[in-house]
């Protein structure tokens, strides 16, 4: 005989719980946050967690995902129907930063988690981050750059530069959106004198 498929719950509070993972591991840190204090704020039992999630681990890789795919549809929509190169690269690290500095918990998770934090779900971490940097392969990629340029060190610095905003930049100073065409503009024009 065959169980009966279980109802979705009425009250099912996965977005609120993904939410507030969001902002725990963003505030402590994956071991730092605590599945209590996940739980707290969304007014569940401990226990309650893993009705949704088998471990601490998943949970993290649905709140990386969703961090993954925020990030994403925000640089798809900005580069939309855009053809030039390096002006696709500028709207992309815009979003990109945007969606960083302004946007939400989920991106700072993306950030700051690393694979090696929660090896149980590293590979999966791995391949959520690698599918998003494709992206920007394929962006780098189509720029008209000198031969020569390792495309991929280019790559990895601008994603670096763009990262690492979050460890020093203030609100006030310039927005994001001036500090990512300046990034891209120090690639497109360089710096020494001719």
């Amino acid at each position: 005989m065959t169980r009966p498929l279980r109802a979705p719950r009425a009250d099912n509070r996965l977005p609120l719980l993904l939410d507030a993972a969001a902002r725990q591991f963003t505030a402590a840190g994956f071991h730092g946050a605590s599945i209590r204090d996940i739980v707290r704020t969304v007014d569940m039992l401990p226990g309650s967690l893993y009705y949704h999630f088998a471990a601490k681990e998943d949970l993290l890789a649905a709140v990386y995902a969703e961090g993954v795919r925020r990030i994403s549809a925000r640089v798809g929509a900005a580069i939309a129907g855009m053809s030039d190169p390096w002006s696709r690269l500028e709207a992309a690290c815009v979003a990109h930063l945007e969606a960083l500095l302004e946007e939400s918990d989920y991106a700072q998770v993306v950030i700051r988690v690393r694979p090696g934090d929660a090896p149980a779900v590293a590979a999966r971490l791995v391949e959520l981050r690698d599918g998003y940097e494709r992206l920007f392969v394929e962006l780098v990629d189509d720029l008209p750059v000198r031969r020569g340029v390792d495309r991929r060190n280019l790559r990895l610095m601008l994603l670096g530069a763009l990262n690492w905003t979050q460890s020093w930049y203030r609100p006030g100073d310039d927005d994001p959106a001036a500090i990512a065409r300046q990034f891209v503009g120090l690639l497109r024009n360089p710096t020494t004198k001719e």
